[in-house]
């Protein structure tokens, strides 16, 4: 039995064991209170941090680093949705370093639990990731990873993206507190992201209202047209990060464009290009008024035929100089394989920059044809004073001088009077020909440019597909009238040539001249030219080329096939005097 004193001392511990346990559970309480206090101090902070961050990758990467730290992850990441609401367009990782991160290889494009996610914009909590249905499994040298915590990030009402979270420390799950703090950290990740979207929407503004300034400081002070097009495509190339731009301007006469101006990756493969408007990416363009894009303009069937010039290229856009019907040309911006697609965003202040510089262009060439306009009525006043004032006056001073030849009795004095009025007669006809010559235009007349497109469209039925052409240098201005014939002449008989002896699937056709010589050279992949055969055609145009002090060479390319090289000098040939 129990004694007096036991029980006594049993009576006595009990309280002892009750304050004891209500202690513990007060001192639990504020270790808790405290962890509390101490996690919402950390989301406070982090909050902050992100919010005062205005490039949008630094507050991206920030959101990551931040989501790790609240909930104690090892991992982290963040992923952006792209443009078609199925992909990631962007990841962004903690806990990885580079190292690790060129093992693993690409960043994942949303399939698995990314994926799922991105289906089902709601938070998720995981004890083990393998053991998910939509678990896609690891890609080799991936870090190993178990409990998983992912809410969505929603910026004005619409999923921007997905934080990531996995392996908890210390073999630890995620908990209902963690996906708490997660989810409020997400809100103020929208805010931040949206604040800085804003202003790099605003530094892009800037930067569009500032190359517009630029580009009509340069029309109005007279640049001229190759100079002003190749700001246009420079700024725009760096201020939408495209690896390429390309301007291309309609050829009067013809329904095509010509690249007049490329720079950024192959630019040398585009520069003179000439491309037909129907069926090409930079012809629909030209042809809506609006804008139009490929995700991969490296395999976009838009595309001319000709040699592959668009290697290392993805997305592309390709947008009117104008609005509307009243395009002046197409600038094509494309960006390197793998980049983002060209947004509505970014496409919309490119729209408004090239309407601006088409504007620019349209009062510049206004400028210009007040200024020509000008001279025309000048010209046209010299004419008419020399028709009505100096011939008239010439006229008349022959006939006077034709008429006291009569009363001179000495023979040589009448001769040397006779000879004076047929001078007065050749110097008339000299000024009625120059009369002629300031009233002549010859705007409408069609030029190198516009007949060699022509005899090449007009090649196409009989080759069975349409060659590619280039054209470089100023062909209109450098290569005289009486050249452009025999250019067109040689260049119709060599396509001839190809379509019926050459059983070619590709040909190329490349003009140029550098103000002295012009060279005109015409490819092909067909059969080669034969050693016996009928040759009157290519005699015929070896003699063109010598009569004009130039010369023909034919030869074989790598790859097989022919290849004419057809060149003359643009400069008159001054033949040898005899001695």
């Amino acid at each position: 039995m129990e004694s007096a004193g036991e029980a006594r001392e049993a009576r006595v511990r009990l309280p002892q064991l009750r304050l004891d346990e209500l202690l513990g559970e007060l001192q639990a309480r504020l270790d808790a209170a405290r962890g509390t206090r101490d996690r919402v101090h950390s989301l406070l902070e982090a909050v902050l941090s992100v919010g005062r961050e205005l490039d949008l990758e630094q507050a991206l990467r920030r959101i990551v680093e931040a989501a790790a730290a609240l909930v104690d992850a090892e991992y982290a990441a963040l992923g952006v949705i792209g443009s078609d609401g199925k992909r990631l367009s962007a990841f962004i990782t903690a806990g990885v370093d580079e190292e690790e991160i060129a093992q693993i290889g690409p960043f994942p494009e949303g399939h698995g639990i990314l994926g799922e996610l991105i289906r089902h914009p709601e938070p998720l909590r995981l004890a083990k990731l393998s053991e998910h249905a939509s678990s896609y499994g690891f890609p080799a040298h991936h870090p190993p990873m178990n409990s998983f915590l992912g809410v969505p990030i929603r910026v004005r009402d619409q999923i921007f993206g997905n934080l990531y979270l996995t392996e908890k420390r210390g073999g630890q799950q995620f908990d209902e507190d963690d996906e708490a703090v997660l989810s409020t950290l997400a809100v103020a990740a929208g805010v931040a992201i949206d604040n800085a979207r804003l202003y790099e929407e605003s530094l892009l503004r800037e930067r569009w209202l500032k190359a517009i300034a630029e580009i009509t400081s340069s029309l109005m002070s007279g640049v001229g047209q190759q100079e002003v097009l190749g700001l246009i495509a420079e700024r725009a190339r760096q201020i939408t990060g495209a690896a390429l731009a390309a301007v291309a301007i309609p050829m009067k006469g013809t329904d095509t464009l010509t690249v007049e101006l490329a720079m950024g990756q192959g630019a040398e493969m585009h520069q003179g290009l000439v491309l037909p408007v129907d069926g090409t990416l930079t012809g629909r363009a030209f042809a809506l008024g609006a804008p139009v894009s490929s995700p991969d303009v490296a395999h976009d069937e838009r595309i001319s035929a000709g040699p592959p010039r668009f290697v290392g290229l993805g997305p592309a856009v390709a947008v009117p100089l104008g609005l509307g019907k009243q395009a002046r040309g197409v600038v094509l911006l494309a960006r390197g394989s793998g980049a983002s697609d060209f947004s509505e965003k970014e496409t919309e202040p490119l729209m408004a920059f090239a309407a601006q510089a088409a504007v620019t262009m349209e009062l510049a060439e206004r400028r210009r044809d007040a200024e020509q306009i000008a001279l025309l009525e000048d010209r046209d006043r010299i004419a008419r004073d020399l028709h009505d004032l100096a011939i008239q006056r010439l006229f008349a001073t022959g006939m006077t001088l034709q008429s006291a030849g009569r009363f001179i009795q000495h023979a040589e004095a009448s001769e040397r009077v006779l000879r004076a009025v047929d001078d007065l007669d050749a110097t008339i006809k000299i000024i009625r020909s120059t009369i002629f010559g300031l009233r002549t235009r010859d705007d409408d007349a069609p030029g190198l440019r516009a007949r060699a497109v022509r005899t090449v469209g007009e090649a196409a039925p009989l080759l069975g597909f349409a060659p590619s052409m280039r054209m470089e240098g100023l062909l209109d201005t450098h290569v005289p009238r009486g050249t452009t014939d025999d250019v067109i002449a040689v260049l119709s008989e060599s396509l001839t040539n190809v379509a019926r002896h050459a059983h070619a699937g590709r040909a190329e056709v490349l003009l140029e001249t550098d103000g002295r010589e012009l060279r005109l050279t015409v490819t092909d992949d067909g059969v080669g030219i034969p050693l016996q055969g009928r040759r009157s055609g290519l005699d015929n145009m070896l003699e063109r080329a010598r009569k004009l002090g130039g010369d023909m060479e034919i030869t074989v390319p790598q790859g097989g096939g022919s290849q004419l090289a057809w060149h003359v000098p643009v400069r008159e040939v001054t033949a040898p005097r005899e001695r």
